[in-house]
């Protein structure tokens, strides 16, 4: 059997801060990047990663979904709460407008009018969520009084808080147990849900929506946690193992 295209969606980076620190390139270049470990994630799990830059086109990127048998959202910058229907307060992260454009326009398309298999993490998950008219706390602490859940003074691999699965879910079946230890490296989440999801883990402390799906034979699954980041963990590359496998048809 051949293995599956997955499509991973990518950083963008519009102020050349990445080229001027690297010496890679020169003044005014605009850059596609992502982090090895969702690579080597799809990759370890039996699928041929595919990285999808910011086109600025539409017809562009529905030409190569296409020929991709699933997509994974990746994490990175919040998403401009403009595309929620409200203003961004001082708390809010770095926005990268050319992204929110186009991955939300690809998540629409691809839930709609697909029927590939779709895998989001962390801010994928809120592009997901977003996109299909749901919103997110802009800061858990600020808006929802939650416990902090950017946890950056852990290293990516150490457990940080554990999530519970609700039993029957899509992700309580991958796992294998209704409660799990994650890695935390958000400090937005989903408040209210968008159009076909539900919430199928919570972070046991504060109740963060950690976890959302759509309910169905399809596989069409969004965690907030950083899974691609555990690498030694013998119980979060399943989520990528189960994805690569619903990609295969």
């Amino acid at each position: 059997m051949k293995k599956p295209l997955i499509g991973i969606t990518v950083n963008y980076d519009i102020k050349d801060e990445i080229g001027l620190v690297t010496h890679f390139g020169t003044v005014g270049q605009q850059w596609n990047y992502i982090a090895s470990d969702y690579v080597d994630a799809v990759v370890k799990a039996g699928g041929i990663p595919v990285l999808i830059p910011i086109y600025g086109d539409s017809e562009t990127t529905t030409t190569l979904v296409e020929r991709l048998d699933g997509i994974l959202f990746s994490g990175g910058n919040d998403v401009d709460p403009r595309r929620f229907g409200v203003r961004a307060k001082g708390y809010c992260g770095g926005i990268c407008v050319p992204r929110d454009e186009q991955e939300l326009e690809l998540a629409r398309y691809v839930i709609e009018e697909t029927n590939l298999p779709v895998l989001g993490i962390c801010r994928g998950l809120q592009v997901m969520n977003i996109a299909m008219g749901g919103n997110v706390y802009q800061d858990l602490e600020k808006e929802g009084d939650f416990e902090v859940h950017s946890a950056e003074m852990y290293p990516r691999t150490a457990v940080v808080h554990e999530v519970e699965l609700i039993s029957e879910s899509r992700v309580a079946n991958i796992y294998g147990s209704s409660v799990i230890g994650v890695n935390s490296y958000h400090h937005q989440a989903a408040k209210d849900l968008g159009r076909g999801f539900v919430n199928v883990g919570k972070a046991v402390e504060d109740q963060v929506i950690e976890a959302i799906e759509i309910p169905g034979e399809r596989f069409v699954v969004a965690v907030q946690w950083h899974p691609e980041m555990m690498v030694t963990s013998d119980v979060q590359p399943r989520i990528f193992r189960a994805f690569v496998e619903a990609c295969k048809g």
